[in-house]
């Protein structure tokens, strides 16, 4: 991997690990503001970020380097969970790792892939259609495997959390194209490799 390839390398694996660490602290916490303590909570603002790593590392570096970062990521952000906001005597603070960790991994590789898919369309369409499915994935499984059969009201937490998701997937759409900027698609590289 040449050196600047392995500088983003690195870079998308300890932002993604910071991302999930945070937002699986974060989401245990309702945002007790505005009435929306039964609605959502602050690891909805986080969270999205995390789609944001895994589009512009798959444009970056491409598909099979931006499932790695995933993998990696997801390896560090559990570690740093189990250390951070895990208390292994809260059968729902061990179902929210187990949950955040299934649904990360499911979302993010599925992210990947539609990512991969739509890379040469338009270029807001890969990141807001992956992250759109992704969002969804990622609310459903962390939500019913976290919550179901506890008396949080994960249905409308999920909703709400859904919600914010869509929001800074189409905020996200800004910073995504000013970073793109600043990487080469990977998809012309090889093709200029391949001239």
């Amino acid at each position: 991997m040449p050196k600047v390839k392995n500088n983003f390398f690195y870079f998308f694996v300890l932002a993604m690990a910071s991302v999930i660490a945070l937002s699986n602290y974060l989401v245990q916490f309702p945002i007790n503001k505005f009435g929306l303590e039964n609605v959502l909570t602050y690891g909805a603002l986080s969270y999205p970020v995390a789609f944001l790593i895994t589009d512009l590392s798959n444009r970056t570096c491409g598909k099979a380097i931006a499932k790695k970062i995933v993998y990696l990521g997801f390896a560090f952000g559990l570690c740093l969970t189990f250390y951070f906001s895990t208390n292994f005597s809260d059968l729902i603070s061990i179902r929210i790792v187990f949950g955040s960790g299934v649904a990360f991994l499911f979302a993010q590789l599925v992210d990947v892939n539609i990512f991969d898919k739509l890379r040469k369309k338009v270029w807001f369409l890969a990141p807001l259609v992956s992250s759109l499915v992704g969002s969804i994935i990622d609310t459903f499984l962390f939500f019913s495997i976290s919550f179901y059969g506890t008396n949080v009201n994960w249905i409308t937490l999920g909703l709400g959390d859904l919600a914010v998701k869509i929001i800074i997937a189409l905020i996200m759409l800004i910073p995504f194209k000013i970073l793109l900027s600043y990487t080469k698609d990977i998809s012309i590289v090889k093709r200029k490799i391949n001239v």
